[in-house]
């Protein structure tokens, strides 16, 4: 009986460390992919030529494709169908997938009342499961791995100055395969991603009805109102004074803001969800962003309106991780500025001017992302991430959901 167990035990861990190695090959393969693709972010000019932003002239005068923009519409879709096929096809993979599930399964029966999800997570099901005529869930995963990497994907393209570094570190950071949980969380955040760019660029209206269409479906997206219109400030030094004043509030009136965390989410009353801890691996990288970027403050942040965003951005979220930690929704807070850091680091690293300087803190960057990308999918089937063992619909069946039970 013991022989049995041990047995099992041995393949399932087997089976574990082959699913990682694959996970290892999608984001090494994704990544080799983002390398080779070149783009100009949208709020820098083209420059003289316009083969520089990947265009060409035809002789009767019309704008054509260059094999640059080519190469990049092929590599982007590419990535975009791999990390789509692989989220899309999964089955029971994510510490909350059934329990969305369930909640699927209580819209489908009009019994909205019992699910706590907002009101565009539930349109949207219901809408589905009628177009669909049953209750089809992995069509609704699938439409949300879908509008989330696409998010995701044209954010990068659009914003970043080096696809290649953005791409990289968000696979590195787990960013992707995070998205296996929480995917209405995940879709605002790609959302609050792509929506930087208004932000920078003063155009609030669009940036508020982005937030307003995320918030349908996570309401959490609400508190990227405040937090990035703080972070577009240019502050003074008095200023800063002042908000770390503030910010002591968090250490004796954490009874108010928890009563104010139960006022947006009530179903988070005498839960585990109320839980807070300090998230150490969030910390230490907010940390060695913003040291990297002190060190360099003059040369890639000082003189940059975009770059200034980030810092306070990344500024931002250390304060919250470790003022806040007992807030239960503080990691996600944190996200929502965080996420900036695959935006920033590529940043920091191309104004650089010593080219050995910048050769050693990219060997760095990249071989910590690396390390950190290790100690995440060793971590990943423990609970809370729980994006091991992967499964398919292919091959495996849905577990029993609550309902089902019952």
């Amino acid at each position: 009986m013991e022989r049995g167990i041990q047995v099992n035990e041995g393949r399932d861990k087997g089976r574990q460390r082959l699913i990682m190695v694959l996970y290892f090959m999608i984001a090494a393969g994704t990544v080799v992919l983002a390398a080779m693709v070149r783009s100009i972010p949208e709020d820098r000019p083209a420059g003289n030529g316009g083969a520089a932003a990947g265009m060409r002239y035809t002789g009767q005068g019309r704008r054509g494709i260059s094999r640059q923009q080519a190469c990049n519409m092929l590599c982007l879709f590419s990535i975009f169908t791999v990390l789509f096929a692989v989220s899309a096809c999964r089955l029971n993979v994510g510490n909350d997938y059934a329990k969305y599930v369930e909640f699927m399964h209580l819209i489908a029966c009009d019994a909205w009342n019992y699910v706590p999800t907002e009101i565009g997570f539930n349109v949207l099901v219901a809408l589905l499961y009628r177009l669909s005529g049953s209750e089809n869930f992995l069509l609704v995963f699938a439409v949300f791995a879908f509008f989330t990497m696409g998010l995701f994907l044209k954010a990068m393209y659009g914003q970043s100055d080096s696809f290649g570094w953005s791409f990289f570190l968000f696979m590195a950071f787990g960013f992707y395969f995070s998205t296996f949980n929480t995917v209405r969380y995940y879709l605002a955040l790609a959302l609050a991603l792509y929506s930087v760019k208004y932000v920078l660029k003063g155009e609030w209206g669009k940036f508020l009805l982005a937030v307003l269409a995320g918030s349908v479906f996570h309401k959490s997206m609400l508190v990227v109102i405040p937090l990035y219109i703080l972070a577009s400030l240019a502050w003074k030094k008095w200023q800063l004074v002042l908000m770390a004043l503030f910010c002591t509030t968090f250490f004796y009136l954490q009874d108010f803001y928890l009563k104010a965390v139960v006022f947006l989410y009530p179903s988070y009353e005498d839960t585990e969800y109320l839980e807070g801890g300090i998230s150490w691996f969030n910390i230490l990288r907010c940390f060695g962003v913003l040291v990297l970027s002190l060190l360099y403050y003059r040369q890639a942040v000082a003189g940059s309106r975009r770059n200034r965003f980030y810092f306070f951005c990344n500024l931002g979220a250390l304060v919250l991780y470790t003022c806040c930690s007992f807030l239960p929704i503080i990691t996600r807070i944190g996200y929502y500025l965080n996420i900036t850091q695959i935006l920033f680091i590529p940043a920091v690293l191309g104004k650089i001017e010593d080219k050995r300087q910048r050769r050693f803190w990219s060997a760095a960057v990249a071989a910590a992302a690396a390390g950190y990308f290790a100690l995440y999918l060793m971590r990943a089937g423990n609970d809370g991430i729980r994006v091991l063992p992967y499964q398919t619909f292919m091959f495996h069946d849905m577990v029993p959901i609550l309902s089902d039970v019952n």
